[in-house]
């Protein structure tokens, strides 16, 4: 395996090659500069000799048809084995569902987004591939960020794409943080990587990002990179910024960001999600629409159980309208535009 990978340089191919897990645990070094570890299938760290003091995650293929930040990260993977830039930051990279993206499926069965924070093992418990990675992921995480002293700024970008299009084709959920102020500097350091829109969450989640923010104190968000696309049709040229600005993170170069300004953001309050609670659930709207579309006070979003669900603020936008999902799940965010956000 070692020498597979030192031959090839393409760690995503051998993760897919022994999607379960790997037999045993390997590492090498980078010249005299970093210490490669590889942990499982789709695991892999550079601890360089000197870093900077950042901690960074980059996690995607948490859902397996999510294909072009799979992508995007086995470019940098590959870059850093190669050499061709060289980590200045404590860096680990999770793909997290092999199995799925094996599959060519957003799920094999259950939705790994709903399974963080020991979701996982709530009843039924560790009963599906899902479930079982899921724990693994967590385990990690905590390996990964209780290796060195505290003190150090911890980050996770989970990486994802839409199943539909969006009137903000990129953007990001910045998980729920009580206490805890939200991060100018980092608000613009997506809107440098081309994801302008960010979403403040209004409760505790069991999403991967959720996980890293409250166990952990990340600056921690998932991002939505664009629309689904299969493996090897994703036009990368639309990813250019994003690579630039995390390549600049990894190797430590600076990141020159704009002082936040909530003018050049889109910044939106989740002011409640649906929930399914009957199978008759479903919309009013079509399908296909897309992500932030705007609806007004009064209009019936959905029906169930022989109930209206109606939008209660003046507008209400919406995304991940999803009515086939089971009972208990959540249907659809509705957002409001963002007022005295407690960003510095």
């Amino acid at each position: 395996m070692l020498q597979a990978l030192l031959d090839s340089k393409d760690f995503l191919a051998l993760t897919l090659a022994h999607p379960e897990q790997f037999d045993s645990e390997f590492s090498f070094r980078l010249g005299d500069h970093t210490q490669v570890e590889v942990w499982d299938t789709g695991v892999i760290v550079f601890e360089p000799a000197q870093n900077e003091g950042k901690d960074v995650v980059l996690s995607c293929g948490v859902h397996g048809n999510e294909t072009a930040p799979i992508e995007l990260c086995n470019g940098l993977i590959k870059q850093l084995l190669q050499q061709k830039i060289i980590a200045k930051q404590r860096t680990l990279f999770l793909i997290g569902n092999p199995l799925a993206i094996n599959n060519g499926t957003r799920i094999i069965d259950e939705n790994m987004n709903r399974l963080f924070s020991g979701e996982h093992s709530n009843p039924p418990g560790l009963v599906n591939p899902e479930r079982v990675r899921a724990k693994k992921l967590e385990a990690y995480i905590d390996r990964f960020y209780t290796a060195v002293a505290d003190g150090r700024q911890r980050i996770h970008y989970d990486l994802h794409t839409a199943m539909r299009a969006s009137k903000h084709e990129k953007f990001a959920i910045y998980p729920y943080r009580p206490g805890r102020a939200f991060s100018g500097e980092q608000i613009m350091f997506l809107a440098a990587s081309g994801v302008d829109t960010v979403l403040f969450h209004h409760e505790p989640t069991t999403t991967f990002s959720y996980f890293s923010s409250e166990r952990y104190g990340a600056d921690a968000f998932t991002i939505e990179l664009g629309k689904v696309y299969p493996m090897g049709q994703n036009d990368m040229t639309r990813f250019i910024a994003t690579h630039e600005m995390f390549m600049r993170l990894i190797t430590a170069k600076p990141l020159e960001l704009d002082a936040f300004d909530a003018d050049k953001v889109n910044l939106y309050q989740v002011c409640r999600v649906i929930n399914k609670h009957f199978d008759d659930f479903e919309f009013t709207f079509a399908t296909d629409v897309e992500n932030f579309r705007s609806f007004p006070k009064g209009f019936v979003l959905a029906r169930e159980g022989g109930q209206e669900i109606k939008v209660e603020h003046e507008f209400e936008s919406v995304v991940f309208p999803n009515a086939k999902v089971p009972i208990g799940n959540r249907t659809v965010i509705c957002l409001i535009p963002a007022v005295n956000a407690d960003v510095r």
